[in-house]
């Protein structure tokens, strides 16, 4: 994920502080280190490579916003595939670095870097193309896009595209063993903390047992709470995938993210196994719009492969403890993903599953809350 500008707020009411987000956010993405592991990522690059050269059509002679450009690397794609002009918009120093890249490839006359945030920046004409690569872990977080949202609502022209122009949330149980990992840390945290405890009793007359469930909670929170990004391998998802939530970029609203709820239904396809949580991942789909759509249509999906995983990989919600579940077996599912309060660009997600077995059995559901941090 590139960088851009984010003063939108992250809820109706609270305003955004921008230093704080600064601070917190955009330095990430000010280091080339970080830059480089997204470069890297070759499902990554060679999807928005073939996006653009395999849709010249898209380019050839038009005007191209990147928002969050980072390294500058898909404005410089867009001017070799026939750009007129492109306006390459980053919130950090990593301009400079896109603005030397630009000129070494000697784009400077058809690429403009520009360094604020997408929603301060005035451009002098509106564009046919808003490209970005936007997408965070599960998709949303770190709410990128709605710098995009904003940078088409401003600058996109009524004929626009965009690139990617539609995403999906997709949602499969799983069974791992990093639940009994995460188990382990947490009881070895608290056996710790005991022993802190009676230390400091002993040897300072302080009784500190009063921090003792906070502690806990605190714990609990981080090593059970806390979705973990993981490479899930296809054979640990044990049933059907579900999607629960799509996006049209062209039309999608900020309101439209702010929260994702969604219910769905799974099935198990394994024999005798472990639900142990749910693997969550992503796909963007680079299709143009209706009226003057892709002459080849590009898929980017995050979901667990065997041939290579990309740098999002999958975000997993662990049970504790896991079910025992068996083939046959059909999950009712229901899904609520907020923006953190504490944080808009961290997610906070409530999951609940019912499971009725192959026999007609129902199981006691069970309701969880997560945090993507």
């Amino acid at each position: 994920m590139e960088s851009s500008g984010n003063g939108v707020v992250g809820d109706h009411t609270t305003p955004v502080d921008k230093e704080v987000d600064f601070a917190n956010y955009f330095c990430t993405y000010a280091f080339l280190f970080h830059q480089k592991e997204m470069l890297s990522d070759r499902v990554r690059m060679d999807a928005y490579f073939n996006a653009i050269f395999e849709n010249k059509h898209h380019f050839k002679g038009k005007a191209v916003l990147d928002v969050g450009t980072g390294s500058g690397i898909l404005a410089i794609w867009s001017a070799q595939a026939g750009a007129r002009k492109v306006y390459a918009v980053e919130a950090t120093k990593m301009s400079e670095h896109a603005r030397a890249l630009v000129k070494a490839n000697n784009l400077q006359d058809v690429v403009e870097v520009i360094e604020g945030s997408m929603e301060d920046v005035t451009l002098p004409e509106k564009v046919d193309v808003i490209i970005s690569e936007w997408m965070g872990y599960f998709l949303l977080r770190e709410s990128m896009f709605d710098s995009v949202i904003c940078a088409r609502d401003c600058w996109l022209k009524p004929t626009g595209v965009m690139y990617p122009s539609h995403a999906r949330m997709w949602m499969a149980p799983i069974r791992t063993g990093l639940g009994d990992h995460k188990v382990d840390d947490y009881e070895s945290a608290m056996d710790d903390w005991g022993c802190f405890v009676d230390q400091t009793k002993t040897d300072y007359g302080v009784d500190m047992s009063v921090l003792t469930k906070p502690f806990s909670e605190e714990q609990r929170k981080y090593y059970l709470q806390t979705s973990l990004w993981n490479n899930v391998h296809p054979h640990q998802v044990i049933g059907t995938a579900a999607i629960l939530k799509e996006i049209d970029c062209l039309t999608a609203s900020v309101s439209d993210i702010l929260k994702v709820r969604s219910k769905f239904a799974l099935s198990i396809t394994t024999e005798n196994t472990k639900l142990c949580g749910f693997g969550g991942w992503f796909d963007v789909h680079f299709r143009g719009r209706t009226e003057d759509p892709a002459q080849q249509e590009i898929e980017l999906t995050t979901a667990p492969s065997t041939d290579y995983n990309t740098h999002w990989g999958q975000q997993v919600f662990l049970l504790h403890p896991p079910i025992c579940v068996n083939q046959g077996d059909d999950l009712s599912v229901s899904f609520l993903m907020v923006r953190s309060k504490e944080n808009h660009r961290l997610m906070e997600v409530e999951l609940g599953c019912e499971i009725q077995q192959h026999t007609g059995k129902l199981l006691a559901p069970c309701k969880n809350k997560f945090y993507i941090e």
